[in-house]
């Protein structure tokens, strides 16, 4: 038998959607949702989320309206807990959808944080679902329709999640690799989500520059890192005179052939072979590492420099 969810009638918001996406998402993708405030139909519920009066997990009951409750979660973030004590959701998959949407739904829903009126988010995209519909009928089929939508970005945080945590491996080794061979390069064989791998193993602090990685056309990406995670700044960018330009005028600032293009702040440049790409670092001298601030060899570079 399927799972039967209770929630309010009325006017649905993303905290009660995103409960109910992530019950169909992590416990049973069959589960129904009964939309009522008659207090003997949610009785009859096997969860009860955003309504009822009650938080109370060993019942399965995530209502955060009544005074007793003076925590910060909306029912969102109240069902994410349990999933993650249950041992339904692992605590790091558990962190990464706080991160991404969770505690952004708890703290919209609580009025801790007003959405922005020109940015798409969650909240916001509920809210649009949910304009016009007048009845129940109506406000049932936008229900689930916003739940879709929940299940849907639930499923794709999820798939992000597992491909970050199989690319700490491949990054942690070819970071190593890099420090071993003295060069200011990643490489990677494959394009993996190398940048929280990177940050997350002291990427701010590790002696590269660049990240380089084959592409699905036939070429090979040649990436300038960020100082840290989220700036669009970098260590170190590509060179000024390779900005903007592409195929042969890209290939006369070089001096390889093969230089397909760069674009124009300098935080990523394509090639088209591997060798292209290094050979291109070289003729600038940015293909070492450069040595650790305070070093001999960092004073002696900004001297001749």
């Amino acid at each position: 038998m399927s799972l039967t969810v209770g929630t309010h009638s009325g006017t649905f918001h993303a905290d009660d959607v995103l409960a109910f996406s992530l019950i169909r998402s992590f416990v049973d993708e069959e589960a129904v949702v009964v939309r009522t405030r008659d207090a003997e139909r949610l009785d009859a519920c096997d969860i009860v989320v955003d309504v009822g009066g009650v938080f109370d997990p060993e019942s399965l009951r995530f209502d955060h309206h009544q005074g007793t409750y003076l925590g910060p979660r909306s029912s969102a973030g109240m069902v994410l807990d349990w999933l993650e004590s249950s041992g339904r959701v692992a605590p790091d998959l558990a962190t990464h959808l706080r991160d991404r949407v969770v505690e952004y739904v708890d703290a919209v829903d609580t009025g801790r944080e007003a959405p922005r009126v020109d940015v798409p988010c969650f909240a916001r995209m509920v809210e649009a679902i949910g304009l016009g519909c007048e009845g129940a009928e109506a406000q049932l089929a936008a229900f689930w329709k916003a739940s879709d939508v929940g299940l849907l970005l639930l499923e794709g945080l999820t798939r992000g999640h597992a491909r970050i945590a199989e690319a700490r491996a491949h990054v942690a080794e070819r970071m190593a690799e890099a420090v071993r061979a003295g060069s200011s390069v990643i490489e990677l064989d494959r394009y993996v989500p190398w940048k929280p791998a990177y940050f997350a193993l002291g990427g701010e602090t590790h002696p590269t520059d660049y990240v380089l990685f084959p592409s699905d056309d036939a070429t090979w990406k040649l990436i300038a890192i960020p100082p840290t995670l989220g700036q669009f700044e970098q260590k170190r960018p590509l060179p000024a005179s390779w900005a903007g330009k592409l195929n042969e005028e890209l290939s006369a600032a070089t001096g390889v052939e093969g230089s397909v293009f760069c674009h124009k702040n300098r935080f990523i440049a394509v090639f088209r072979s591997r060798e292209g790409a290094l050979d291109a670092l070289r003729r600038f001298g940015l293909d070492r590492a450069r040595p650790p601030e305070g070093s001999e060899d960092a004073s002696s570079q900004a001297v001749s420099g």
